[in-house]
């Protein structure tokens, strides 16, 4: 290929080329996929992405062969003409023929490796580890296109390194598993704390969050806490004295340390301070001592409990909302509402 500007045109549209497979290998590594079915819905290119995500080993090998299709044509292509440009005008400068074409094959190459890596490699890369949801999106569809294309090829290939994935051990798979689990999150926490990226009161707070994954409602509550208790008899009057002195609103009903129920002193507030408290007791919300902390959490807000009394223990407990915020959050203060 003797023309220069048909030479400069294949070599951008490879370059090209390049940075599109580049772009879509690291973009559909980056991108979460929850994000894709969240878009799936209306967006065609979401959901091509979607698809791609399923299908992520056939999808990198066509990734890596597009790229090192595009390498090989540059080598091919633009390499020799570059080449066969620099030799004459090092021969014009006095050099003799084999140094001047040892000097232009030189250049050439570090010239083509050079476009190749920062245009066609490293850009692209940066682009789409920086944007990968709407990367992976907007390069989903042609890149489709492109593994229908050539899919024949592309299986063969991935089974040809699966195979040889298996011979070793290795079980291969076809989708990328992101999972990140309490211990892995806490040493980034605490790695981020220590290299400074992470302000030191985040850092605590996301320690304490993160110990809910594993500590029981027996660990979070007081041990020496006496919680406050009226009897099955007790009137509404009872049940506002016993808020007024401990400052609680919500106040445990039993007889013989055996908690029955619990009462909201709100509710009793339109009722003459001799009738019964009876008829305003709700069931309490029960839990046994070795529930995690995380998992009582999520029952307490889904059953809207603001306090609950652990079982399996030699004396009554109680665990509170405001107890797992102040775990939550210790600089928190404020008083339990049990």
């Amino acid at each position: 290929m003797s023309n220069p500007w048909v030479v400069v045109a294949t070599t951008v549209a490879i370059i090209a080329l390049s940075a599109f497979f580049v772009a879509v290998e690291f973009a559909m590594l980056a991108a979460r996929r929850h994000r894709f079915e969240d878009a799936a819905a209306t967006s065609r290119t979401a959901r091509a992405a979607l698809r791609s995500s399923h299908e992520l080993t056939v999808l990198l090998a066509g990734a890596q062969l597009g790229i090192t299709a595009c390498t090989l044509a540059l080598g091919a292509i633009t390499k020799p003409a570059v080449h066969h440009w620099l030799t004459p005008l090092f021969a014009t400068w006095g050099l003799p023929a084999v140094p001047a074409d040892v000097v232009g094959f030189v250049l050439a190459l570090i010239i083509v490796t050079f476009l190749h890596l920062v245009v066609g490699e490293m850009a692209p890369k940066s682009w789409a580890i920086a944007h990968p949801e709407a990367s992976a999106q907007l390069l989903a569809i042609p890149m489709r296109a492109f593994m229908w294309a050539v899919r024949p090829v592309l299986r063969a290939l991935n089974e040809s390194a699966n195979r040889m994935l298996r011979r070793v051990g290795v079980e291969p798979v076809d989708e990328m598993v992101a999972v990140t689990d309490p211990a892995s999150l806490r040493h980034l926490v605490e790695h981020s704390a220590n290299v400074g990226a992470l302000d030191a009161s985040f850092s605590a707070q996301l320690s304490q969050a993160l110990e809910l994954q594993r500590i029981t409602v027996r660990d979070l509550a007081d041990p020496g806490a006496v919680p406050v208790t009226v009897p099955t008899t007790a009137t509404v009057q009872d049940v506002q004295r016993a808020s007024l002195d401990s400052g609680h609103l919500r106040i445990l009903v039993g007889d013989a340390g055996a908690v029955t129920g619990v009462v909201h002193v709100r509710d009793t507030l339109t009722s003459a301070p001799s009738d019964a408290a009876a008829p305003f007791v709700r069931p309490v919300y029960e839990l046994p001592g070795d529930t995690l902390v995380a998992t009582a959490f999520a029952g307490m807000r889904e059953g809207r409990h603001h306090l609950a009394v652990l079982t399996g223990g030699e004396r009554t407990l109680v665990v509170t909302l405001a107890d797992v915020v102040e775990r939550l959050l210790p600089q928190a203060t404020g008083t339990s509402a049990a």
